[in-house]
């Protein structure tokens, strides 16, 4: 007969006669599933469009129309799969991480089908093998990332513990950016041209990567909170709905993510062209991808002092505003060196970081408060919500950055570009990051409710309701 106290849902398991404690097994298996994650998202994000356009000779605005498309039915699979998620009764290895385990096969698998090139095919052919192996690919990928990023509501019920989990989430994106930014231009093209046989390479070495991170994800990761029959039985959607509605942070976090997001996606897609069209250069790709991954490891020990003096608002507001000054100071340079280009904008991405380490503790926070709105702890449906938005994000930086390349000119099957398509993506590269950070720096600074003094006094008050209970 089994005598260990029922594990509540929001409560972690504590006692000896329960499962080991939370350390850094947890955290490092929690760094494989973005580490994982990422090899295909990051290789997709920055290097699928060029490989439609220069490999499948897709028009890059037929490719930002796929891109939307795509994302936005990715988007509707997030809530679907999230809600599914949260209404399951868990096994015995926990609720999320077993749906991990099971969907990363078939998900990497369909992210190798995307870079198939078969010679000899006619132009009718690749549109269509694209449409499909895209989309299957971004519902895939609903289906490991929502159960991934709930998880860690599920390790441990401790806000520290869950900050350390966030921490290590990003710590492992940087890992697979290092990898996928430094070494991916090198495999990818041959005399600075994309070539269908080295993106092929290139896929199956980061598929075999991505699957040996989610099996360690799955092994070393343990889930320590369970939810009982009778709080599955009170969720309820119009409820959850409601609740949200009344979730002030969670409105304005969405609003924020989303065009961070759309950024990051925009930025993402055209630097590509913006290093090999307008500097010249593709190879310089890797260095950039290096530098990017140094800043934020420079960043992470400073986050934390950072954030314990001045809260993760005020932090994450900095950071965009010293983003957008040093793009917009881009801006109104065109005609600075690749090299004096590259020096500067690494410290707009320094500003980006902060915001980068601090957003899923955002996350965690807006989950809290709608746990204050409804009483309800609905960590799985919150998430996947939060990802509908960045998936929305995503949608429409794809379809601008197909089509915003179509409109200033951009044309896969010139040898050369026109001084006017590569003036407009040097302005896309520049001038529109430098708008939209500061934008972003205004939401976080006149939206987003919860400051450090606020933060305090809402976990003061949750720990205080669950001690009563």
């Amino acid at each position: 007969m089994n005598t260990a106290p029922e594990i509540k849902f929001g409560q972690a398991a504590t006692t000896a006669t329960d499962i080991r404690n939370f350390g850094l097994r947890d955290q490092i298996g929690y760094l494989f599933g973005d580490f994982g994650n990422d090899f295909f998202f990051i290789l997709v994000s920055s290097f699928l469009m060029v490989y439609y356009t220069d490999i499948f000779h897709i028009s890059a605005g037929t490719v930002g129309l796929l891109f939307l498309i795509a994302r936005v039915w990715d988007a509707v699979a997030d809530i679907t799969w999230g809600r599914f998620i949260d209404t399951r009764k868990p096994s015995r290895h926990g609720k999320f991480k077993p749906w991990i385990l099971r969907m990363s096969f078939p998900l990497v698998i369909s992210g190798v089908l995307m870079f198939i090139h078969i010679p000899g095919m006619s132009g009718g052919f690749y549109l269509p093998y694209a449409f499909v192996t895209y989309i299957l690919w971004g519902t895939l990928y609903s289906t490991v990332n929502i159960p991934y990023g709930s998880m860690a509501s599920f390790i441990t019920g401790d806000p520290v513990e869950r900050t350390s989990l966030s921490t290590f989430r990003t710590m492992g994106a940087i890992f697979a950016s290092l990898i996928v930014n430094v070494a991916g231009p090198l495999i990818l093209f041959v005399n600075n041209k994309a070539d269908a046989n080295h993106f092929m390479l290139g896929a199956l070495l980061f598929g075999l990567l991505s699957i040996s991170c989610y099996i360690a994800c799955y092994k070393l990761s343990t889930e320590r909170i369970q939810s009982t029959e009778a709080q599955l039985a009170q969720m309820n959607l119009k409820t959850t709905l409601k609740g949200m509605g009344r979730n002030k942070p969670l409105l304005s976090i969405l609003l924020i993510s989303l065009l961070f997001l759309m950024l990051t996606m925009l930025t993402g897609a055209v630097n590509v062209y913006l290093y090999k069209n307008y500097f010249g250069s593709a190879s310089m790709l890797s260095l950039v991808g290096l530098l990017q991954a140094v800043i934020i490891l420079i960043a992470i020990p400073l986050a934390k002092p950072l954030v314990a003096r001045f809260g993760k608002k005020e932090i994450a507001a900095s950071g965009m505003l010293l983003a957008g000054a040093v793009y917009l100071l881009l801006a109104a340079f065109p005609g600075i060196s690749v090299t004096g280009f590259v020096a500067l904008s690494s410290v707009g991405t320094l500003g980006m970081a902060f915001f980068n380490l601090v957003v899923w503790a955002f996350v965690t926070d807006v989950i809290d408060y709608h746990e204050v709105v409804t009483g309800l702890r609905e960590d799985g449906t919150v998430y996947s919500v939060y990802s509908f938005a960045r998936k929305l994000g995503q949608a429409i930086a794809g379809g601008i950055g197909g089509f915003a390349l179509g409109a200033v000119g951009y044309n896969a099957a010139a040898q050369t570009q026109t001084q006017a398509a590569l003036d407009g993506i040097y302005r896309l590269c520049t001038l529109v990051p430098g708008i939209v950070y500061l934008i972003l720096f205004l939401l976080l600074v006149f939206t987003y409710p919860l400051n450090k003094q606020r933060t305090l006094a809402m976990t003061a008050e949750l720990a205080s309701k669950r001690h009563q209970a």
